[in-house]
C-alpha cells in the first residue's frame, strides 16, 4: 500500500470529518482515493461493519456536501493485511468548489487537498473556483456504471425506423469529454438505478396508501412506457346515466397527461437523484418533478410555451422514438384542455395536479350517486344482448374475477339498473335502465 499523499489519504476508523476529505478529493484537480481501516503508518485495523458503515457513508456524503456528488464517487471493499477495508474512489468535480452544507460555500465549508493534507479554502480560492464552475448536464456526469447495455433502446429504434449505427454513442452524445460513459448513457442502458415511482391512495390525502409501484430500473424510454400504460389504466371511463342520454368522461383528458408525463420525465433534474413521482389520489392525479423552472425560463415564457429543455440528451432521443414531437409542443396541448392553476412551482420542485372530472369521482366501489365505472357499463351492455349470461361469461369476457363481477352486479342492483328475476342457475336479468 502506497503512503498517504496529494491523492491517498488514511483513516483508522469512520471519523467525523469524513466529509472533509471527500471535498478536498473533490475540489482537487485530480480526485483521490480514501481508505477506512488504515491507518497513518499504512497498517491495516479493518472495518467491523463494513456493509453498516457504507451505508453509512454514502448517506453522509449523499446529504452533507453540496452540490450534488452524483457518479462523483464509488465505494468498493478490499482485502489488506487480512482485513476488510473500506476503500472510496473520488472523481474530481466539475461543480467547484464543493462544500459543507452546513457551513456553506465559505472557507469553514469548502478544502482542498495540500500534499497529504486537507486545507481550508481562501474566500479567493472559492470565488476564482465559482467562475469557472462547470454547468452539470447529463453528458459531463460520469455513469455510475462502466459496463452498460443497450438492447432495449436499438429495438425502440427499429420500432420507428430508425437504426443505431456503430457510432450512436457519439451521435446521441452518451460520452463524456474523457470517452466514457455518461449520465445520459446510464439512464438510456438496459439497467441501472433509476425508478419511477406510481402511488395511489384511497383517500385524499396521503394516510392510506393501497398501491406503490416502482418502474423503473431499464431504460428510461422503457420506463416512461410503463408509466404512460400505468396510468392509462388508472384513468378508467366514467360515465353517467340519464333518461335520455350516456356522458363518458376519462378522469383526466388523455392527451394532456400524456405530454404531463413526458414533460416531468424528460425535464426532471436527476442530479440529486430524485426521480419524478405519480400520486393519484380519489379526486386528483398530482405530478411531482424535481428542479423547478430550468434556469433562465420564467413562468411567463413556460406559460407561453417557449422551451429550454434540461435534459437536451434525453429530449433528442425521446423524439427519435416518437415519445417527444417538438418543444413546447406538450405544453400546448395541456393549456388547451386546463388552466394554469394546475400547476404549482417552488424553487426545487413543479408540481402538476390534475383534478378528476366533476361528477366523475372514483371510489372503493367505483360508483358514486349513480356514477359507473368502464367496468359496470360493459356489464350493463353484455346483459341487453344476453339477458341469461351468466356471472362467469361476465368476468371471462370483462377480464375481471369473479369476485369482482359479483360485487359490480351488486352494485348496480343496488342502485336500481338491474334486477335479477328467477334462481341463479335459471334465472334472468333484468334490465330496469337503459
Amino acid at each position: 500500500m502506497n503512503e498517504e499523499s496529494n491523492r491517498i489519504e488514511y483513516k483508522r476508523e469512520l471519523t467525523e470529518d469524513l466529509e472533509r476529505g471527500i471535498i478536498a478529493f473533490l475540489n482537487y484537480h485530480e480526485g483521490g482515493v480514501l481508505y477506512i481501516g488504515i491507518d497513518d503508518d499504512g497498517n491495516a485495523y479493518g472495518v467491523d461493519d463494513i456493509d453498516g458503515t457504507q451505508r453509512k457513508i454514502i448517506d453522509r456524503i449523499k446529504n452533507n456536501i453540496l452540490p450534488a456528488t452524483m457518479g462523483l464517487f464509488d465505494i468498493v471493499t478490499e482485502n489488506y493485511q487480512d482485513k476488510k477495508i473500506i476503500k472510496i474512489v473520488i472523481s474530481s468535480g466539475f461543480e467547484k468548489p464543493y462544500y459543507l452544507k452546513k457551513y456553506g460555500m465559505s472557507p469553514n465549508g469548502c478544502f482542498v487537498r495540500v500534499g497529504s493534507s486537507v486545507q481550508p479554502m481562501t474566500t479567493q480560492m472559492i470565488d476564482d473556483y465559482y467562475a469557472r464552475r462547470v454547468k452539470v448536464t447529463l453528458s459531463n456526469m460520469p455513469s455510475p456504471r462502466n459496463k452498460l447495455s443497450f438492447g432495449q433502446l436499438k429495438i425502440y429504434y427499429d420500432e420507428n425506423g430508425l437504426e443505431l449505427n456503430d457510432q450512436f454513442k457519439e451521435n446521441l452524445d452518451l460520452l463524456t469529454e474523457n470517452g466514457k460513459y455518461n449520465y445520459a448513457a446510464y439512464m438510456l442502458a438496459d439497467n441501472n438505478g433509476v425508478s419511477i415511482k406510481v402511488a395511489k391512495y384511497a383517500g385524499t390525502d396521503k394516510v392510506d396508501l393501497i398501491e406503490n409501484e416502482e418502474y423503473g430500473y431499464c431504460s428510461i424510454i422503457k420506463a416512461t412506457n410503463k408509466v404512460l400504460d400505468k396510468l392509462d389504466v388508472e384513468n378508467k371511463t366514467f360515465a353517467k346515466i340519464t333518461s335520455t342520454t350516456r356522458l363518458e368522461r376519462k378522469m383526466v383528458d388523455r392527451t394532456a397527461l400524456r405530454e404531463a408525463v413526458i414533460n416531468a420525465i424528460v425535464h426532471n433534474d436527476y442530479s440529486r437523484e430524485v426521480p419524478p413521482v405519480f400520486e393519484i389520489y380519489s379526486d386528483r392525479l398530482t405530478i411531482t418533478s424535481y428542479g423547478g423552472l430550468v434556469s433562465g425560463l420564467s413562468q411567463s415564457d413556460f406559460f407561453n410555451c417557449r422551451s429550454m429543455p434540461r435534459n437536451r440528451e434525453l429530449m433528442r432521443v425521446f423524439k427519435d422514438v416518437g415519445l417527444v414531437e417538438h418543444l413546447g409542443s406538450g405544453m400546448n396541448r395541456i393549456l388547451k384542455v386546463y388552466d394554469e392553476s394546475i400547476f404549482e412551482f417552488t424553487p426545487n420542485f413543479l408540481v402538476v395536479t390534475f383534478p378528476f372530472e366533476e361528477g366523475f369521482n372514483t371510489s372503493n366501489d367505483g360508483v358514486i350517486n349513480g356514477i359507473l365505472k368502464e367496468s359496470s357499463m360493459m356489464i350493463l351492455d353484455f346483459i341487453e344482448k344476453d339477458t341469461k349470461i351468466t356471472t362467469e361469461e361476465l368476468a371471462e369476457k370483462i377480464g375481471k374475477s369473479l369476485r369482482t363481477i359479483s360485487r359490480e352486479l351488486k352494485i348496480l342492483k343496488d342502485l336500481g339498473y338491474i334486477e335479477r328475476i328467477g334462481s341463479n342457475k335459471k334465472g334472468y336479468w333484468k334490465l330496469l335502465k337503459q
